[in-house]
């Protein structure tokens, strides 16, 4: 089996997801790691494996990697990703991809790299999402009519002010919607194929003065045929299990995060609980639990020489419909979707 060198860069909270997932997958040593805080790398580099650099263009220069992750502030994920690329690197990226439409705009010119560049999309290799696809594309829970997602999360100040970058319109993109709820929004688009058409409005109830950023996104999207309506906040009080809910012609199916409920026409319900394999189970368990399958689907893609589920195109339509809403929001007007 062929072996990678992969070096992370950004050492704090979901690169140790990443680390843990790393260590243990077989074909991929872990060779290095970079943080603008030596510390933070050091700390990395002892639980994990590696060498600790300070500093993306460092761990480059003294490395022969084969790829690279991505676990820095939002901003840094497109200009890096470039720069690994045309180093001939593959690149693995947390969400979101990019924080503008100009961003967008270069970080497509990346797909026709000879390297692959993948972006975690993490609950798209969950369970209770393979089990919904299969329902609908069965085509026993009929036509699809409509949908809803909620995500009610908590975030405090210190979340944002101890950062140094959350919380920042240039450097986060945005609050709720690009940082919490990406996820959620990417799901709709599993389900419900492309949206067309977005009204959007956003606010910040609980951090005044606080944060630059939105802790409120509410939409209402037009998929084909079928409306759906979103709802995302983390002025909670708590970090509850995100729900997303299809209401089809002879179904609802209702998703809160591994549990499923199947609610039939004729009141007969279906409950499913689908625990994550071991493998996948990293991190917090409102991230999601599957960053293992993602990260394992992105490696074996390269050695099969097939496309990777979330790659660049495969991502296409939840960057643009996360751009859309906040162009909704920011100019208070419907946005069209070619």
């Amino acid at each position: 089996m062929r072996d990678f060198r992969v070096g992370v860069v950004g050492c704090g909270g979901i690169a140790q997801v990443h680390g843990a997932v790393l260590q243990n997958l077989e074909g991929v040593e872990l060779a290095a790691c970079a943080d603008i805080r030596p510390e933070r790398a050091q700390a990395f580099a002892q639980n994990y494996g590696g060498k600790a650099y300070n500093s993306m263009d460092a761990m480059l220069a003294g490395e022969q990697l084969d790829a690279v992750h991505l676990c820095t502030p939002h901003y840094l994920h497109t200009p890096m990703a470039k720069l690994a690329v045309e180093r001939g690197l593959h690149v693995f990226t947390e969400k979101p991809p990019v924080i503008d439409w100009q961003q967008w705009a270069q970080f497509q010119q990346l797909a026709n790299a000879s390297t692959r560049v993948g972006i975690c999309f993490q609950n798209r290799y969950n369970r209770s999402v393979g089990l919904i696809q299969d329902v609908l594309r069965s085509g026993k829970a009929g036509k699809v009519l409509g949908a809803r997602a909620f995500v009610t999360w908590h975030r405090e100040a210190p979340y944002y002010t101890e950062s140094g970058w959350r919380g920042a319109l240039d450097t986060e993109g945005g609050g709720v919607l690009i940082n919490q709820s990406v996820h959620t929004l990417d799901l709709l688009g599993q389900f419900l194929g492309r949206a067309r058409r977005v009204e959007a409005v956003m606010a910040n109830h609980h951090l005044k003065g606080v944060i630059q950023v939105e802790d409120m996104m509410e939409a209402y999207l037009q998929f084909g045929e079928a409306n759906a309506i979103f709802y995302a906040t983390t002025a909670y009080c708590a970090d509850s299990p995100v729900l997303v809910e299809i209401a089809c012609e002879n179904a609802t199916l209702r998703m809160e995060e591994q549990e499923v409920t199947l609610t039939w026409k004729d009141g007969t319900k279906e409950h499913f609980s689908l625990a994550a394999p071991k493998f996948a189970a990293t991190g917090k368990a409102y991230w999601g639990a599957s960053h293992g399958l993602c990260i394992q689907d992105f490696y074996e893609s390269i050695r099969e020489n097939r496309p990777f589920r979330n790659d660049i195109p495969g991502v296409k339509d939840t960057a643009e419909l996360m751009l859309s809403m906040y162009e909704s929001a920011r100019e208070n007007k419907v946005v069209e979707l070619s």
